[in-house]
């Protein structure tokens, strides 16, 4: 199996495990109020995961004092994107929230531009104004399919960019896995400080499941997601990151019963062609950068937890 290939199916894998825990989820959001389920989810997550990096060897919470604000506020714009996404996907078709998410692409490098500075040529620009065109089309202000929900899903995407410029800025002493555990830790501490306000639900052993289940696949499409980077060429492997939406919409139709209408259809198709050809643009800057001794890094786009 070439590596191009092996780097195909890990992003796949990646994709398929962020959404089968937006399932998981929402199933479990039909039964139990909203933020037991992240208490329950972000305390299993964080064990599952502190155990397998310990297991790994790979531990380590040493965070350099110049990165310690940006830990915190990186904490800060994943609690608003998870509550922001969580929302929205537990009041709208989960093929339209994954539509909507996947215009990050399109806002990291947008953000990247106006607030570091980095180098984005008129032909990314344009193309992602054409991708708010597909956005638009999906939230539909004004029409009959809009909800309030598809503006809190948008919200969700600001977060996401948000964290994702304050994730470049992190100094390569960071230790990447030893954020995500502290990150999934106070994400479930938040969650449970929340779910005191509210009545709990009875968990069964089918919520029991389903949060075992969601923290495992989120665990996974995060391992698949760092693997993704050590395999193949990112030029090759970063498309499929837009197998997300077919996954969406298969779980959607057979989990729910949903089914996007014609305009987020017709949107989506937009975000993900001009999200490809960015990501092109992306890969010829970057075979530029290194021609001329400079680097360009991406960010990872990864759904918030």
């Amino acid at each position: 199996m070439s590596p191009n290939l092996k780097g195909a199916l890990f992003m796949m894998g990646s994709m398929a495990g962020f959404t089968l825990n937006d399932a998981c989820v929402k199933l479990l959001a039909a039964d139990l109020p909203l933020f037991q389920v992240v208490f329950l989810r972000g305390v299993t997550t964080t064990v599952m995961m502190a155990v397998m990096v310990w297991a790994l060897g790979g531990l380590n919470f040493r965070i350099p004092p110049r990165d310690r604000g940006r830990v915190f506020w990186r904490t800060v714009t994943e609690i608003a994107a998870m509550v922001a996404f969580l929302t929205a996907l537990i009041n709208m078709p989960i093929a339209n929230v994954t539509a909507i998410l996947s215009a990050l692409p399109l806002t990291v490098t947008l953000a990247a531009y106006v607030f570091l500075g980095e180098p984005v040529g008129w032909r990314r620009l344009v193309a992602i104004l054409i991708g708010f065109v597909g956005v638009m089309l999906i939230v539909q202000p004004g029409g009959d399919g809009f909800t309030i929900y598809a503006l809190v899903a948008l919200v969700a995407v600001a977060m996401v960019t948000a964290r994702d410029l304050i994730t470049r800025q992190l100094s390569p002493e960071t230790p990447s896995m030893g954020v995500a555990v502290i990150t999934a830790a106070v994400v479930g501490v938040f969650g449970g400080l929340v779910s005191l306000t509210e009545p709990w639900g009875a968990t069964d052993l089918r919520s029991i499941a389903l949060i075992l289940a969601a923290s495992t696949v989120i665990i996974a499409a995060y391992l698949f997601s760092i693997m993704v980077m050590r395999v193949g060429e990112i030029s090759f492997v970063s498309p499929f990151r837009y197998t997300s939406l077919i996954w969406a919409l298969i779980l959607g139709w057979l989990i729910f019963g949903e089914w996007p209408d014609r305009l987020t259809l017709i949107g989506g198709a937009i975000v993900v062609a001009t999200g490809l050809f960015t990501l092109w643009r992306e890969q010829v800057t970057a075979r530029r950068a290194e021609q001329n001794g400079s680097g360009n890094h991406g960010g990872n786009d990864a759904r918030p937890l």
